[in-house]
């Protein structure tokens, strides 16, 4: 080798190196400029979330729910509605608590709003329990830092909106042993047959393709049986890793329920431990290793043996999970409490009574769900009717009453200037309907549901129920006379009653047990005007055929009526039409 081929091999040498280094070079910007976006992205997605959360805190949540996922909200509560008293399905639907619910969910996961309508659907008894919902709102209310970072964390566990997460966590309890024995066999024979290619080739390749093939659709067969909870357990997944950011977080005002948390998620090392098997899949990433680890789940089974090891473990802690469960969404709800507190013009934490009589006194209560409302009070030991025209405000007023009571007793908070009262079991009466499914008449529907009310009269624990128009599916003359021999029995010294009649002649019936009270209306100028405020005493304006001639009815028509009205008024009979 001469002088020029050493120059020549040396310059090729340094090119090379020098190429080397560009490259690394090159390389390692490439590699410090993702990380810079990655981290740029990550703090502008959560300085994004966070000015989110900051708008819609104190709002009306604008979130839209179909069906089907509404229901599955409630499944929740089905599922632990067993041995308590909870608000049953007439009285909900009364009162259309479903939109108060709405108002109400200012959550970011589906635990967080499964836990606040479980608490909304079933009353408080303990004061204890009731107080420390109020200390948590008002601490969330006044720190919206922590609230903000707990509201983050809640935001990554998520929502399912597809199914039920609790009704499949639940049932992971009811699944039988599933052994990982098969799959285990199945990997030996496919190792056999790879053997096999060293020995008979031809022997080794048939095994192994025909082992592959019943590998892949067994694989197919399980996994479509299992896939809703492979799902709930993705989601306990995502509850445990936000149990990992929940334990960094030095809140001394929620050091107990952080502790609580902590304790739990402890139990699941082994739950976790090459969880990445299960919890990744579906080559949705689109990466080459992606698509590799979705083959190698296919042959191999493994994510189904590590579900197998995960449902072991979930059943082993079913309790610690159910504790997951509660603790942040407790937290949870009471954030939301404290934004439905933030969004009300003004609010009052309840007065509430574990004596065993009956009683309420309301100041300036108002209806949460009606734009610009009227206010109205009422105090009174002794049960109520109402009269009044329709539309004159008595249905809204009984409804106020009877949201304003669950209120109390769940989230701690009335829509009105102060709230005091008997911790009830609350009841109402009052948009039944024709069950054409079982050929039952709206009377029949209505007796059951005064029935489910009159059973719980005797109780010990006061009552407190709301009812509109008893008995209107019925003639006038066994409607008085069947109505005020339930009302008298439903004004016991345990049961407040608010009930609405057109009837004012349950009125006097009634006076010696019910107090009364009345809305009214102006008709003047040819026009209707309702003040939406309560009155002491019995309606005494007579403005329903008034209100024909409003409409445009013929003027002979209403003065007819008038006559014939006023004869039975002084004659106690109607006059046959000629």
């Amino acid at each position: 080798m001469n002088a020029n081929d050493g120059n020549i091999r040396g310059s090729v040498t340094k090119g090379v190196d020098g190429f080397m280094e560009w490259t690394v070079a090159i390389a390692g910007a490439v590699i410090a400029i993702l990380i810079v976006r990655i981290f740029w992205y990550e703090r502008k997605n959560k300085a994004e979330l966070l000015q989110r959360l900051k708008m819609e805190w104190g709002k009306r949540p604008e979130r839209k729910y179909d069906y089907e996922e509404f229901e599955n909200i409630s499944h929740y509560f089905r599922n632990r509605s067993e041995n308590r008293f909870f608000i049953d399905d007439i009285t909900w639907n009364d009162l259309d608590m479903d939109s108060i619910f709405m108002m109400l969910n200012n959550t970011q996961s589906s635990i967080g709003e499964s836990c606040l309508y479980d608490m909304l659907r079933t009353p408080e008894y303990d004061m204890a329990v009731l107080a420390e919902r109020s200390r948590l709102a008002d601490y969330f209310r006044e720190n919206e830092k922590e609230r903000l970072e707990l509201q983050r964390i809640f935001r990554g566990i998520g929502r399912t909106k597809a199914i039920s997460i609790t009704d499949y966590v639940y049932r992971l309890k009811d699944i039988g042993s599933r052994s990982n024995r098969s799959h285990y066999v199945m990997i030996l024979i496919m190792c056999v047959s790879a053997g096999l290619l060293f020995v008979r080739p031809e022997w080794g390749i048939s095994c192994l393709v025909i082992s592959i093939v019943v590998s892949i659709l067994n694989y197919y067969k399980t996994k479509a049986e299992i896939e809703p909870y492979i799902i709930s357990l993705k989601y306990v997944m995502k509850i445990l890793k936000a149990a990992d950011q929940m334990e960094k977080l030095r809140i001394v005002e929620i050091e107990h329920y952080l502790d609580r948390i902590s304790s739990a998620r402890k139990r699941f090392v082994k739950f976790r431990r090459n969880s990445f098997l299960l919890m990744s899949g579906n080559g949705m990433g689109g990466s080459l290793a992606d698509v590799f680890m979705d083959y190698v789940r296919m042959i191999f089974h493994v994510d189904l043996i590590k579900f197998n090891i995960m449902v072991v473990e979930v059943k082993r802690y079913m309790d610690d999970i159910e504790c997951l469960f509660e603790t942040i969404g407790i937290l949870e709800a009471t954030i939301a409490t404290g934004s439905f507190r933030e969004s009300l013009p003004y609010y009052a934490v309840p007065v509430l009574s574990t004596d065993k009589d009956a009683f309420l006194n309301v100041e300036s209560v108002f209806h949460p769900l009606i734009d610009d409302p009227v206010a109205n009070g009422i105090s009174e030991t002794r049960s109520v009717l109402l009269t009044g025209s329709n539309a004159s405000g008595k249905s809204t007023f009984l409804k106020t009453l009877a949201i304003s009571a669950i209120l109390a007793q769940t989230v701690y908070t009335t829509p009105a200037r102060s709230y005091s009262g008997v911790c009830s079991r609350i009841y109402s009466s009052m948009t039944l309907k024709d069950d054409l499914s079982n050929n039952e008449s709206y009377y029949m529907a209505e007796i059951r549901s005064l029935k489910r009310i009159l059973d719980q009269a005797d109780s010990s624990i006061p009552v407190l129920c709301f009812i509109d128009e008893v008995l209107r599916g019925t003639n006038t003359v066994e409607r008085i006379a069947a109505s005020a021999q339930i009302l008298k029995r439903l004004c016991g010294e345990h049961v407040l009653c608010f009930a609405a009649t057109h009837d004012v002649e349950l009125t006097h019936i009634l006076e010696g047990y019910y107090s009364n009270y009345h809305f009214q209306e102006e008709v003047a100028d040819g026009d209707v005007r309702f003040d939406y405020r309560i009155y002491s005493g019995r309606a005494v304006s007579r403005n329903a055929i008034k209100l024909l001639g409003i409409m445009g009815f013929e003027d002979v028509m209403i003065k007819n009526a008038e006559k014939a009205a006023e004869d039975f008024i002084n004659d106690g009979m109607w006059t046959m039409l000629a």
